[in-house]
């Protein structure tokens, strides 16, 4: 029997390893490591060894602790990576964020299949994986030639615990230009380019690809009969707790570095791919209409990672005065990728005031997003902003539905621990907020959204 789930997470921001207890549905233990991209080589990458060493690290001293009778693995998406006959590296995982990429914007935007096929929008950078391959294929042919095997991120984790190599719908799906979600096959692109050849086999996020590799239990101390699942993308393991077990309509915001927001069961209305709307497929398979921004990275930026320090008194004047951040400023992404943050009516805020304009901008984006993607029912905050009251209240101010405030630290580490359950487990929803009785938040959030159009 499988209690005790060791999830690898790997976000933009930082690494982590959690150990999930299923019975109790809650992490126990944690360790975490600064992800930080390198710029040596032939274009900033990741650095896949020092996080290897941080994984197997964080596996053996977890052992140490309590037992570890599975392992599962989430990652950001928007990544790939090249592996030759030996199961190493033709190129390094390159950083989705290398504005190098958009070297062959015009060759590419000619050969990428259109939204109508993939439900993906053309984003800046490698945010397409689609484009990172054509760039690595393109810059770095001889190289390129030497791969046998084209992961998704969870995937190339999974074949260095199990030597097992294979691919898996959520992150083939999450704005890649690689997967058309209404066949549950490969795009065009995949074809054109004779990247299909190379691609793993796709399998299911809860298969149980194989036992750990003998030398990954010796080092570590696991048993070697330790499984391994298939793992699948981080914010569609924030969503599947809740797709196993809540009554659609409802909403999960995933919060980290980008804040992604899912609609299941809402209302029909067309995506917007100008607006960064977007497919995802979900980790059963299924088409997912999704929104995001990178909401985290804005937030880090604009608070410098400064602890909160408000009072209600400090809501009252931003609420009463409107002072008002629009967006954005993070551009090129989002749902006004076009637009310049700007500050309104802002003039001698005191820090505790300029942190809850910050928190309302950020809840007012998400309540964008959740309005183009046509959001229904209770919307499920997970992640850090879960434990930002200022930013739940605002949520629930703008789009007038409830909101809950995950209890977990991230609900990703139990979406992926989840994979290797085979019932259907309730979630802990935590602390409900509903829309605030005072007029003065809805007054605010219509301002926003007002000024906020004339600023796109």
């Amino acid at each position: 029997m499988i209690r005790n789930v060791a999830v690898i997470d790997i976000g933009k921001t930082n690494a982590k390893v959690a150990l999930v207890d299923l019975d109790g549905m809650a992490e126990t233990a944690l360790r975490r490591t600064a992800n930080t991209v390198a710029m040596d080589g032939p274009y900033p990458h990741h650095d896949v060894e020092r996080l290897w060493a941080f994984i197997l690290d964080s596996l053996a001293d977890l052992r140490r602790e309590q037992p570890i009778d599975a392992i599962s693995i989430t990652t950001h998406g928007a990544t790939a990576v090249l592996v030759d006959a030996s199961g190493g590296l033709t190129l390094p995982v390159i950083d989705y964020e290398f504005s190098g990429i958009d070297e062959f914007t015009q060759a590419y935007d000619a050969a990428r299949p259109p939204f109508s096929e993939t439900g993906t929008p053309r984003l800046p950078a490698g945010l397409n994986i689609g484009a990172q391959l054509f760039f690595q294929q393109k810059r770095f042919p001889v190289e390129f030639s030497r791969a046998v095997t084209i992961l998704m991120y969870p995937q190339y984790w999974a074949l260095r615990l199990t030597g097992v190599a294979a691919n898996e719908v959520t992150s083939l799906g999450c704005h890649t230009d690689l997967w058309n979600p209404w066949r549950a096959d490969y795009s065009s692109l995949v074809d054109s380019m004779d990247w299909r050849r190379l691609m793993a086999p796709v399998r299911p996020a809860k298969d149980r690809l194989g036992s750990i590799l003998p030398a990954i239990a010796k080092r570590t101390g696991l048993a070697p009969r330790t499984p391994v699942l298939c793992g699948l993308h981080d914010s569609n393991a924030s969503l599947l707790p809740h797709l196993l077990s809540d009554s659609a309509p409802f909403c999960v915001v995933s919060t980290g570095t980008w804040v992604v927001s899912m609609a299941v069961g809402g209302r029909k209305v067309d995506l917007d791919p100008a607006r960064d709307t977007l497919v995802n497929v979900n980790g059963l398979g299924d088409p997912l209409a999704s929104a995001r921004f990178m909401g985290g990275r804005e937030f880090s930026q604009l608070t410098n990672d400064l602890p909160a320090n408000w009072s209600e008194e400090d809501v009252a004047a931003v609420l009463s005065r409107k002072s008002l951040l629009l967006p954005s400023t993070q551009q090129g992404s989002g749902p006004f990728p076009h637009s310049t943050a700007r500050w309104s009516n802002t003039e001698g805020l005191s820090p505790g005031q300029r942190f809850s304009v910050i928190s309302f901008y950020l809840a007012l984006m998400t309540a964008t997003c959740l309005d183009l993607i046509g959001g229904d029912g209770p919307t499920t905050v997970e992640g850090p902003f879960a434990r930002n009251p200022l930013f739940t209240r605002m949520l629930a101010a703008a789009t007038g539905r409830p909101v809950i405030a995950s209890e977990t630290s991230t609900g990703t580490s139990i979406g992926a621990a989840l994979l290797a359950f085979d019932g259907v487990k309730a979630t802990s929803k935590g602390e409900r907020t509903e829309p605030p009785a005072e007029g003065a938040w809805g007054e605010y959030a219509r301002a926003w959204r007002s000024t906020a159009s004339k600023n796109d």
